[in-house]
Formats: structure tokens, C-alpha cells, sequence
């Protein structure tokens, strides 16, 4: 049965590899939502009325006014998210058991590897203040062969998961995108390649993509050495 939202969902975001998990989900189920935006280079993920339902100081997060019983509910965790709006508006996040555990195990491939391994290897290679050549050599050996196994993942297969188009998906795109920067030849994985520009071809993933980009582009053209101290010296300002 159809769930309707008739309340919009409040996402609290930054246009990150994170953050467009959600937002690209929040597109394809084409619910109501209202976006706050929470600028981590500011620090706004310190403030109390976050921590309140975000404790690890991290976004995206979410508040659904329409949650179960009918009574608000806060998620936090991008994985959670997806799992939670899956479950709810029953799409995106397969029913039947062996399509959900492929689904739910890419989900979790991207939340413990492609994702942590990739963020350390852009933040070694473009933002450390020492060049660490083991630390830098580490982290792009991992992402290279975390490529390779999604490389390998998409032969034959158009999605990663359940033979669909699933929240695996979505929670693994986002951080593709950053493929220059932490070092990759795309032409090395040409499975990934064409899965990428499937996906980008969907209306909801460019929109998805496009929450906030005018915010990340106007702090990209400022002097970021306060945002820097703010995101890894994990204080706020």
C-alpha cells in the first residue's frame, strides 16, 4: 500500500558524498521535504538543537513529523536513513529476503569501506598539512582496490544489488563522483564508469546531486583554513 507524506520531512544536509545519499533518495520517492542546510564548515553540526537528535555531530539527519504511530521521529546515520525511508514508503529497499540482505550488504560495503577509506584518501592527498607518503600510499591502494571490486561487482549486473536499482545504489554514487581527486582513472573501471552515467541519467540523481551546490561552490571560493580547523580539529568555532 502507497504511503502518502503530507508533512515534509526536515533534512538537515551539506552537499557531501553523505549528505546527496539523502537527498537523491528524498528526490526518487518524491516526498515533501524541507532542507536545512548545515554548513560543516561553520560548524552548525555543533550546535545543541542538532546534537539533540544528531549526537555524533555528523549530518545528514533527518526529522519525519509522520513517523511510526503517527508521531515525529528522528534518524540519524545516512545508512539509517535510507533504510528507515525504504522501509517506509516501500521502494528502493527490495522486500523479498535474499534481494534485502544484497542490498543491505553493498549498503554496508559502502558504509565501512567505500566511504571511510575514500574520504581518508582525499583528505591525505589534498587537505593534511604534511604530506604523509605512507599514509597517502595506504588510503590510495584501498580506494583503488575498493574500485576494483565494484568494477567487478557490475560485470553483467546494471546495479549492485537485488538486480534493481536499490538504496545501495544511491548510498555509493555520491562518493564516485570523487573519483579525480582521490586518484582514480575511471577508464581502469569501466563497469563503474557505466553504472555511474546509468545512474546520473536519472532525473531524481541530478537533482539529488544539485541540493546545495550553489552553498558548497560559494565556500569552496573562500579561504578555507577555518572551515579546515573546524571539520579536523572536530571543534567548533
Amino acid at each position: 500500500m502507497a504511503v502518502t507524506q503530507t508533512k515534509p520531512i526536515e533534512l538537515y544536509y551539506w552537499p557531501t558524498p553523505n549528505g546527496w545519499k539523502v537527498s537523491i533518495m528524498l528526490e526518487e520517492l518524491g516526498v515533501p521535504y524541507d532542507l536545512k542546510l548545515i554548513n560543516i564548515g561553520k560548524g552548525d553540526q555543533f550546535a545543541p538543537d542538532f546534537l539533540a537528535f544528531s549526537p555524533n555531530n555528523r549530518m545528514p539527519a533527518i526529522v519525519d513529523p509522520e513517523g511510526p504511530g503517527g508521531e515525529p521521529i528522528t534518524v540519524f546515520e545516512s545508512g539509517a536513513i535510507l533504510q528507515y525511508l525504504g522501509r517506509k514508503f516501500g521502494l528502493f529497499y527490495p522486500s523479498d529476503e535474499r534481494a534485502r540482505v544484497e542490498t543491505e550488504e553493498w549498503l554496508m560495503w559502502q558504509m565501512g569501506g567505500f566511504g571511510p577509506m575514500l574520504g581518508q584518501n582525499h583528505h591525505f592527498r589534498i587537505y593534511a598539512p604534511e604530506k604523509l607518503p605512507y599514509a597517502m600510499d595506504r588510503y590510495l591502494n584501498e580506494t583503488h582496490r575498493l574500485y576494483g571490486v565494484l568494477n567487478k561487482r557490475l560485470e553483467g549486473r546494471e546495479y549492485v544489488a537485488g538486480g534493481e536499482y536499490t538504496i545501495a545504489d544511491m548510498a555509493i554514487v555520491g562518493w564516485a563522483q570523487g573519483w579525480e581527486r582521490q586518484g582514480m582513472d575511471m577508464e581502469e573501471f569501466p563497469n563503474v564508469k557505466a553504472w555511474k552515467a546509468r545512474l546520473e541519467a536519472r532525473n531524481a540523481v541530478v537533482k539529488g546531486l544539485a541540493v546545495g551546490r550553489e552553498e558548497r561552490e560559494k565556500l569552496a571560493l573562500e579561504d578555507d583554513k577555518d572551515a579546515q580547523s573546524v571539520l579536523f580539529g572536530q571543534r567548533a568555532r
